[in-house]
């Protein structure tokens, strides 16, 4: 599934195979699980790592230029012990 500005709720992808997800739904699941953020991968973004929903989800790529194709950074998310997180 994958984060999208522009809806509410979960919506079909276009290509039919997976959904897309608004910020509500974020908003929903974090308050449930009394957490602060989610961390999601396997999506490539441009600069390594993008933030979603007032910054409560953030994916992390750590594939640089990937398959060649995309001239994309890759990202590093580091998690200190009083679970502070910084971007690389």
């Amino acid at each position: 599934s994958r984060p999208a500005e522009d809806i509410e709720g979960w919506h079909e992808n276009d290509r039919g195979v997976s959904f897309k997800f608004g910020a509500d739904v974020v908003d929903k699941f974090l308050r449930e699980h009394n957490l602060d953020l989610i961390c999601r991968a396997h999506d490539m973004v441009e600069d390594g790592y993008e933030f979603f929903a007032d910054h409560q989800l953030v994916t992390i790529f750590s594939a640089p230029n990937y398959c060649g194709e995309f001239n994309n950074a890759a990202g590093i998310m580091t998690v200190d012990r009083s679970l502070q997180c910084s971007f690389l």
